[in-house]
Parts: C-alpha cells; structure tokens; sequence
C-alpha cells in the first residue's frame, strides 16, 4: 500500500470527520475507496455536481442532492458505516452556507463510523474549516503500480501475433522511469498508443512516453521541457567533468540502489561566459537519456501576494514528479542575486522563494538533478556554496590549446567541413584566450565572408575572422583574473590542469597534422 493510501486509511479508522484529498486522478482514488471500503464493511457514496449523490455502481442521478446543501444535509441525516466521497467541491467553498453546513457536519460525523472525503485539484481550505479538516497529497503512480500497469498492457496484447514484444530488463526500467510522473490513465494511454502506433513495444517507444511528459510539463507554465541532441562528444575539453559525468551515468538505475549508492544531487558550473556550461548541461541530458527540464526561475515572481511562493513549490512538484530528471537553472545568479535585500525590495518574497529552493536542493529525497549555471560568483549567496545543495562546484575556465583544437574541430563539423582540412593547431595558436562561444562566432563570420566572396573556407580565412574579434579575456581581463583567484581554494577544475605546450610541442603537433614546413609557426614565434 502506498503511503498516501495507508494515511487515508489511518484517517478513516480514526475517524476523522472531513478529509480533503489532492488529486486530478478521481477513479484511481475512487477504486482505492471502493476497494477500502469493502476491506471495513462500509459503504461508498459518490457526489458530483452533474450526478447528485449516489451509492458507488448506481447509476440513477438524484436532480435534487445535485445541489452540495442539499447533499451534504442528506450525509447529515444518513445512519450505518458509509465514506462519502465529494468530487471538485472547492467551487463552493466560498459560501458561507456550504462552509457552515460542513462546520455543522464535523462534530455529527465524529460520533459515527462515518467520513467525509473532499477530492480536488487543488488544495483549497477555507479559514473556518483548517482545524477540523486533514490533507492528503495523493501521490502519482510509483514504480510498483506502473510496473504492474505495464505488465497488465504485456499480457492483454501478447495473445496479439501482430504485435512484436522486445523488453529486455533494461529497456523496462527505461520505459518505467519514462512513465514516471504521469497520471495512470495517463501512463495506461501512452502504453496504448505506443504499441498502436508500430504494433511494437520496445527501446523506440520510451520516446513516446516521453511525449506524454512534455505535456505534463508544458502545462506547469513554470518549466519547459528541453529537448537537445547535444553529446558529451560535442562539448570541446572539460575533461575532469566529463569523467565524473561518465561514473555517474548509472547511478539512477535500481542496480545502483541495490549496491547502496546514492542518487547524485547535482552539480553548480561556474565561469567564464561562453565556454560551454549551458552546452554541457545540454549534453548531461542526452549522455544520461534523462528528460531535460529548463527552469527559468523568473517565471516564478508573480504580482499576487503569495503567488510567487507556491509557484516555486509547484515546480519543484512537477520537477519531482516526473523523476528521474535533470532540472537545468541557467545563470541562476540572476534569479537569485536579490535575496539578500529582499526585505528591503519586494516585502521578502525572493528571500521567501530563495529558501524555499536552497531547503529543497538540501533535503530533496526524488531524482532531480539539478545543474545551476553562474557567470558571475559575487552575485551568487552564500547559503547556495554550501556544503550539501550540490555534489561539486566546478569552475570552467578559458579553453586551453588542446581543448582549443577540440572546439575548432567540433564547429567545423557542425558546419560540413573536415577538420582535417584546415591547421587545427595554427588556429588554436592563434584564438589564444578565446572562449569556445568566441571560437564558433569567428567561424559563423569566416563563413559568412567566404559565401559572399563564392570562395572555399579555409585557416587564413579563421585567422582573419580572429584577429578581428577583441575577446572577453581582453576586455575582463582583470574580473577574469579574480574569478580564477576565487576559484582556486573553492571549486573543482572543470578541465584537465595540463601545462602549455612548448615550442617544440606545437612544432611537433603540427608537422604531424599537417606534413608541412613550419615556417609559419616560426613566424609566429
């Protein structure tokens, strides 16, 4: 029994008068109940607006008990062991009839083996009534209950000889961790339709499960589901994070449960602008074929008293809800910086916010993995450094000559050009101090003037595109330098510390690239 249903449980037989419980999924509570209330010997009745009251299977509507007084005084006057269930009556908790009628109804019921249950959406309590009524979040579907769904959806269509079955132990605990955070109708329809849709149910269709997700998410109006084919091959140098990416790449499986290992909790990239943290993010995503949801913390201030609060809490709801998943924060320190004087600014609301968050990323059970981006580390709060809201601080600084040879490589041929068709080596000599997002705009406008020109790129025309590009390293030389000062004693290199290649390096990388004179290198020099 899941916890929301054994708490429902405990509540009955201890009879509570009212309790209010937290769903969209109305059949799914409405077959625990029935099923519960067979378990005690007691009898399940049904209200809705549209049907009136009703015993559970009947399906003759009472016009008159359509009205909640008129219902609820036909609860009041019922005798015998009976759980009435009242479907989306928070419309009429704003009146003051229907409010005093359910106060009137507290004390009668407590004296009965009867309960009152109130199911909604939405969790809406008028001030008269907190004291006397209990809330239950009714959780989604968890691993168990979609296996047992999915096992159900096995056996219903393999008598099917049209229909392919291929799920190895694997591919069904994808197709499980896909569903998580639907509804079960909402998982039962994705099921169906992706054995419908190829007459199959394999490694394709956790895809269309997926779907079903973005859904779920693009409702919330807070995230945004991020789709990305970025890979980890595509991220030029950072090296040291993609090794600790790479051991934690099963860690959100049941095998890793099993062994004792615990979920990761996230990671905080900080650095130089434009060298690959919201690309690594990106590429996290796709490397661990979790779902990538974008929050845009922004988003969460709202103009309503209050409001801005509980939007936080329903996206880190949504966010957990569909775990395992990767929620991405860009440059968080622009959505958080103003906690600090938050009471002097917005009456609290963003310190309100900001800790709403920073407990969360602390206590957090689900797996979210969270990856936070900042550019600028003195706008950042204190209370987010800390010890415990992320796994590692890794510090991304200015590509170094090898993962300057990588970048060049990896735009060339995202753009249809060989690489080995141009000197890698002399380009990465000349973008010295250039950040990766400098390296892709240099040749985005070499391109730009060799299409013009109807002429073929090549590594003079990088080196022109360079040398008329002033970079951020240039520009911030000295924050740059604070922020590598900063850096040294709190953060984890993002790249490998590999010292700067010699003359004689250089000279060696190159004649083996290219089988060429030197001269040129020379010139340099």
């Amino acid at each position: 029994m899941a916890r929301a249903e054994k708490e429902i449980s405990i509540l009955i037989r201890a009879r509570y008068p009212i309790v209010s419980i937290v769903s969209y999924e109305e059949e799914r509570i409405v077959r625990f109940l029935y099923k519960l209330t067979q378990e005690q010997n007691k009898q399940l009745y049904l209200w809705s607006a549209s049907t009136g009251l009703h015993l559970y299977g009947q399906q003759k509507i009472d016009q008159a008990s359509r009205d909640p007084l008129v219902a609820l005084s036909q609860v009041e006057d019922s005798t015998g062991p009976i759980v009435f269930l009242f479907k989306d009556l928070h419309p009429y908790l704003s009146d003051p009839a229907v409010v005093r009628k359910l106060r009137d109804l507290v004390e009668n019921l407590k004296s009965t083996y009867q309960t009152l249950i109130l199911v909604s959406p939405v969790a809406s309590v008028p001030l008269e009534l907190e004291k006397d009524i209990a809330i239950v979040d009714f959780d989604l579907p968890d691993r168990p209950e979609i296996s047992q769904l999915l096992d159900n959806i096995i056996k219903a269509v393999s008598e099917r000889k049209e229909v392919r079955i291929s799920l190895n132990a694997e591919i069904r605990e994808r197709l499980i961790d896909a569903a998580q955070g639907l509804t079960y109708n909402e998982a039962e329809n994705a099921f169906a339709r992706a054995v419908v849709e190829d007459n199959a149910l394999d490694e394709r269709d956790i895809e269309l499960v997926l779907k079903e997700k973005k859904q779920v998410i693009r409702k919330s109006g807070i995230l945004d589901y991020f789709p990305t084919e970025e890979t980890l091959e595509t991220v030029g140098g950072l090296d040291n994070l993609k090794e600790w990416l790479r051991k934690r790449r099963q860690a959100f499986t049941q095998e890793a449960r099993e062994f004792g290992l615990p979920e990761p909790r996230g990671i905080l990239l900080v650095g130089v602008q434009g060298c690959g943290k919201s690309l690594t993010a990106k590429a996290v995503a796709s490397f661990w074929k979790l779902p990538l949801l974008r929050f845009d913390v922004g988003r969460v201030f709202a103009s309503t008293v209050g409001s801005s609060e509980e939007n936080m809490r329903r996206a880190i709801k949504t966010a957990e809800s569909i775990a395992p998943v990767i929620l991405w924060i860009d440059e968080i320190e622009k959505s958080l910086s103003g906690s600090q004087s938050s009471s002097f600014s917005d009456a609290g609301t963003s310190a309100r916010v900001f800790g709403t968050f920073v407990t969360w990323l602390q206590e957090k059970t689900r797996p979210v993995f969270v990856i936070a981006t900042a550019n600028n580390i003195h706008q950042l709060p204190p209370e987010l450094l800390r010890k415990g809201r992320f796994d590692e601080i890794f510090f991304v600084d200015l590509p170094d000559f090898q993962e300057r040879q990588a970048i060049f490589a990896i735009h060339l041929k995202k753009r249809k050009r060989d690489p080995k068709d141009f000197d890698l080596v002399a380009l990465a000599e000349a973008s010295d101090g250039f950040s990766g997002a400098e390296i892709e705009q240099a040749i985005t406008s070499a391109l730009f003037d060799v299409f013009v020109a109807n002429q073929v790129l090549t590594t003079e025309d990088i080196k022109k595109s360079l040398r008329a590009t002033v970079p951020l390293s240039q520009t911030m030389r000295e924050e740059i330098s604070s922020f590598r000062e900063w850096a040294k004693a709190r953060t984890v290199p993002a790249s490998l510390q590999r010292k700067p290649p010699n003359y004689q390096e250089r000279k060696l990388e190159f004649n083996q690239h290219t089988a060429k004179p030197d001269t040129e290198l020379e010139r340099n020099e």
